[in-house]
């Protein structure tokens, strides 16, 4: 099977890209940069030069050569929505697979630091996060597109190298001296590890149906949770602070996810796919390196 990674230099795209590797298929990743191609050829994976702007065309290109199309890339809205536009129309026909990363951004809740009630399987109706509509407008481009399309919303995905809460949890120690959630930190997202990810994907290749939409969670921890966790790992105080100092620690749009709710079921993935998670406690890579 020929698998092209849009996205393959990334946290997520990269363990994509390996996975299927070592699983001994042939994988091209999508290089911007020389730099970027010698990195993916020494995974073994061969080097595309393109990306989602003036060599956008480059990229449908090589989309086409391949069997599966994985769009893991994470651009700036107007480069996504044209690269998801041209890539369903070439692809109308052909038979090949795409399978789109999306995020449960799309239906995060803006909570200030509270726990949300609300949980939501792949069907179920939501109001879209403003800022997500255009990966949300995405989304229902691919699954609409009339050809083998699927997308895979994870929750929030942990593992080595991963960039999410726990890592943001231990950047607010460097910079306050504290282990900082927002407010009463019961905000909750659920979260999957990488490895269950890229087990999941090969499943939706081997299973899924056109205009399927697949959720990936196997758990939910409390931001206060984490941060209490970090603080015993560093030897600091866990400590409660507002939507305005988070700001000053994590920037707009850091403060924004770590006040938030995102809660999903994944309740297809699991009836269609028979995906099951095996990592479960995302509390437990705190504090190993």
């Amino acid at each position: 099977m020929n698998v092209f990674v849009i996205g393959a230099t990334g946290f997520v795209g990269g363990a994509l890209a390996r996975h299927f590797a070592d699983g001994g298929h042939r994988v091209t990743g999508l290089a911007r940069t020389e730099p970027a191609a010698a990195t993916l050829a020494a995974q073994g994976i061969h080097p595309v030069s393109g990306d989602l702007g003036i060599r956008r065309s480059a990229t449908v290109r090589a989309a086409l050569r391949s069997d599966v199309v994985i769009y893991a890339a994470q651009a700036d809205p107007a480069q996504e929505t044209a690269t998801v536009g041209e890539l369903t129309r070439a692809m109308a026909g052909t038979g090949k697979t795409l399978i789109f990363l999306s995020g449960s951004g799309v239906l995060l809740q803006r909570t200030a630091g509270a726990w949300s009630q609300d949980t939501f399987a792949e069907h179920d109706p939501f109001t879209v996060e403003p800022l997500a509509a255009f990966r949300k407008a995405a989304e229902d481009t691919v699954l609409g597109a009339g050809l083998r399309a699927m997308v895979i919303r994870p929750g929030l995905i942990w593992g080595p190298g991963d960039h999410g809460h726990v890592p943001m949890i231990y950047r607010s120690v460097a910079a306050t001296g504290a282990a900082c959630y927002v407010g009463p930190g019961l905000n909750t997202y659920s979260h999957v590890h990488i490895g269950d990810v890229t087990r999941l994907f090969g499943l939706a290749i081997e299973k899924g149906r056109p205009g399927g939409l697949y959720h990936a969670v196997a758990g939910e921890v409390p931001n206060r949770w984490i941060a209490e966790r970090v603080a015993a790992d560093l030897g600091v105080e866990a400590r409660s602070i507002t939507p305005a100092e988070a700001t000053a620690v994590w920037g707009e749009f850091g403060a924004l996810v770590m006040a938030a709710s995102s809660r999903l079921r994944a309740v297809s993935t699991r009836r269609e796919l028979g995906w099951e998670p095996e990592h479960f406690d995302m509390l437990s890579a705190i504090g190993k390196p």
